[in-house]
């Protein structure tokens, strides 16, 4: 309705215009209840015309020239057609609305020269014809010129989405290139020297055994630890290759994680509340993650200590503790290193918030809180 509402305001403002007009020209005729029918018609001819033009200019034709042979309102009869005739035209009737401008040309100067009094010169009916000639082919014209400015437009937003579509399919493209490049470097720049790492530890282990010695709780952990990070660093070349595949890393193996950081002599104490269940991959990689680098830096920077994990599990949101108990104190800052901007990154792309620092009774604090509803 309110598309339709110009036609049916236009239609309403016509028909009162014609019947001030059928009551007012000087050469007029009387108006009875069918001319009124014939100007209700149109109006309501002009309210569909939106969606109906061929039918609603056939009937408003018909009803102007039944009005216009009864009571000779004068050109005022033209102005409905020439609105129904720029519609159907925009619409792509172009023959319908040259047949209709025909009609009613013929019929209005046809009814002309039938009542034109002997004295009435010639040339008046010639202008008046011409004049109306003159609109009815602006109309056509103006409604093609209208249909082929809207074909235009539609044909330049279908350009821009096919080209915004494009740069999507490039961007795509070039960070699968990307990826494949960064897997192709990490490969060639970390397997072979992690994988140096775990075979000289194994066969550490191996002569210690063979000669009766116990190995190193420290040569255990080097070895077990560069075993898991070969595991992992398939996985994530895996993912890099295949960005939908997942590597398995997630909180689930919490507990194989705190198992080789004691193994590498720093006590930890893992604890879980609330009610453990299946997290987006996103967060629960994001929270394996930020364990392990806070190990990591338990196990670089805090000297002898103890760590604490404590995962919590919230209706709406999840939050990843990990503290220790080491030489870090508020008098001596701590100053971000790599791993605390990729964990801050981490939280952050996730909606989440991290808050790092030193407690005051000495040592660190990692605390991550990351919503469960809240698009990444």
């Amino acid at each position: 309705m309110r598309r339709d509402l110009p036609y049916i305001l236009s239609g309403l403002a016509l028909g009162v215009l014609l019947l001030g007009n059928s009551v007012l020209a000087p050469d007029a005729g009387p108006v009875h209840a069918v001319d009124v029918v014939l100007i209700l018609a149109m109006a309501a001819a002009l309210a569909v015309c939106r969606r109906y033009p061929v039918v609603a200019l056939f009937a408003v034709t018909a009803a102007m020239l039944a009005l216009h042979a009864r009571v000779h309102p004068g050109v005022s009869a033209a102005f409905p057609v020439l609105g129904a005739v720029y519609v159907a035209a925009w619409q792509g009737h172009r023959l319908t609305s040259a047949l209709a401008s025909v009609v009613f040309l013929v019929g209005f100067l046809a009814r002309d020269i039938s009542v034109a009094p002997a004295d009435r010169p010639a040339q008046l009916i010639a202008e008046r014809t011409s004049l109306l000639l003159g609109w009815f082919v602006a109309a056509n014209i103006a409604g093609l010129v209208a249909r082929h400015r809207r074909a235009y437009l539609e044909q330049v937003e279908q350009r821009a989405i096919e080209a915004e579509r494009t740069r999507e399919e490039m961007a795509l493209r070039r960070a699968g290139e990307e990826r494949l490049r960064i897997a192709r470097d990490l490969h060639d720049s970390l397997t072979h020297n992690i994988s140096v790492i775990k075979v000289q530890a194994g066969i550490a282990v191996h002569l210690a055994r063979k000669h009766g010695e116990e190995p190193p709780a420290a040569l255990l952990a080097i070895q077990e630890a560069s075993g898991a990070a070969m595991r992992e660093l398939r996985g994530t070349l895996d993912v890099l290759r295949a960005p939908s595949d997942g590597n398995g890393v997630g909180l689930a193996r919490l507990g194989e994680l705190a198992e080789r950081t004691r193994a590498s002599g720093v006590p930890v104490q893992l604890t879980v509340t609330g009610q453990p269940r299946n997290l987006p991959a996103e967060v629960d990689q994001a929270g394996y993650r930020i364990v392990q680098e806070a190990l990591t830096n338990v196990a670089r920077h805090a000297g002898t200590a103890t760590a604490e994990i404590h995962i919590e599990y919230a209706s709406a949101q999840l939050t990843v503790s990990v503290t220790d108990d080491g030489q870090a104190t508020p008098a001596r800052p701590v100053s971000p290193g790599v791993g605390l901007r990729g964990m801050r990154e981490r939280v952050i792309d996730l909606g989440g918030t991290l808050h790092t620092a030193a407690r005051d009774d000495g040592g660190f604090a990692v605390r991550a809180t990351i919503p469960l509803d809240a698009p990444a």
